[in-house]
């Protein structure tokens, strides 16, 4: 028995910014003007524009964490619907149809969760179980994929609905114009993702999944709570870390799947930033670059968690047949890898 991925959909909030125009509001922000050194910094991310939950007047104004999370809680609810209704739709399925919501998310504090408010409004039966997983951050992509098959390979009669949310730009922290405050406006963005996965051979297969964290590298990624709320921890070493201690993880993981770097087709790849893009594809050999990786970082920057989901998405609609392999990675530190037999 196996686990397939019969629907995948993604969506993301109506207010679009571009990156000049995040330079520019920054820049507003900084008693004489942003510093050339930092202002190049826009330039050279490979991101043109990104979606956000709310107008650029509402971040500058600042917000109390109260706030922030009830903003949280009411426009993720919105996107996680519309998510959900369109994965359903590609599946032809109602809320009846649906066993178990699986929903990953670390940009807020949602207790009860909030796929536990979507139950009666959207009509999905009261019985359905849900399983929240917070903490994943980039990685929970990958990581909810493989809890989702793990889900159906435990019970083949589950349709499983995995809903991924994060809002990034809820994190940031007006008057932080250190070089971690700059880099974080330059990159984050607000996006959510839906899935089904379940035994019926309708859709790629969801194939082999591995996890590999590293010790005492808490300082690489995460989050530092405090009165504010959630405060990104973010290492600029992330692109080494690839080339030098992933690596080696995605060898093993490429060689107990009898392939290699050379002979899989384009893999989807959570963008992190520019350079772990880059590292990236030197890792994999691409001389024409990981496309569609780029095409997603440019147009919605990174989403944490749903950005694979809007990669692996574009590849798929392109029809190529074989492995596809898919990583993330995310705090802990965590790489995270699978493996989709389309």
């Amino acid at each position: 028995m196996h686990a397939h991925l019969v629907a995948l959909a993604t969506t993301v909030p109506p207010h679009v910014i571009s990156q000049n125009q995040v330079r520019d509001y920054i820049s507003d922000t900084m008693p004489r003007g942003m510093p050339d050194r930092l202002a190049r910094i826009y330039g050279s991310t490979g991101i043109n524009k990104r979606h956000l939950v709310q107008e650029a007047s509402a971040y500058l104004a600042g917000q109390t964490w109260e706030r922030r999370n009830q903003i949280y809680l009411d426009s993720g609810q919105k996107l996680l619907e519309q998510a959900a209704t369109k994965a359903m739709a590609k599946a032809a399925m109602t809320p009846e149809h649906i066993d178990l919501i699986i929903c990953v998310s670390s940009t807020g504090v949602a207790t009860p969760s909030i796929p536990t408010q979507m139950l009666s409004p959207m009509g999905f039966r009261a019985t359905t179980p849900i399983l929240p997983l917070f903490g994943y951050g980039c990685a929970g992509g990958v990581l909810g994929l493989q809890v989702a098959r793990d889900m159906v390979l435990a019970d083949p009669t589950r349709n499983v609905l995995l809903l991924t949310l994060e809002l990034c730009s809820l994190a940031f922290r007006l008057g932080e114009t250190d070089k971690k405050g700059i880099i974080s406006s330059t990159l984050f963005a607000d996006g959510a993702s839906a899935a089904i996965v379940n035994s019926k051979p309708d859709g790629p297969r969801l194939g082999h999944f591995t996890q590999h964290s590293w010790p005492d590298t808490r300082s690489m990624m995460g989050w530092d709570v405090d009165n504010q709320g959630l405060g990104l921890i973010l290492s600029r070493d992330i692109p080494s870390f690839v080339a030098r201690d992933f690596a080696p993880v995605m060898d093993a993981f490429l060689a107990s799947q009898s392939l290699d770097r050379k002979s899989i087709l384009e893999p989807a790849c959570h963008p992190g930033g520019r350079k772990v893009v880059e590292a990236l594809e030197d890792y994999f050999e691409r001389p024409d670059g990981l496309l569609a990786t780029r095409d997603i970082l440019r147009d919605y920057g990174n989403m944490s968690a749903p950005t694979v989901h809007f990669v692996i998405d574009k590849i798929l609609a392109k029809g190529d047949t074989g492995p596809l392999v898919i990583t993330a990675l995310g705090p802990g530190f965590t790489g995270a890898l699978g493996l989709l037999e389309r």
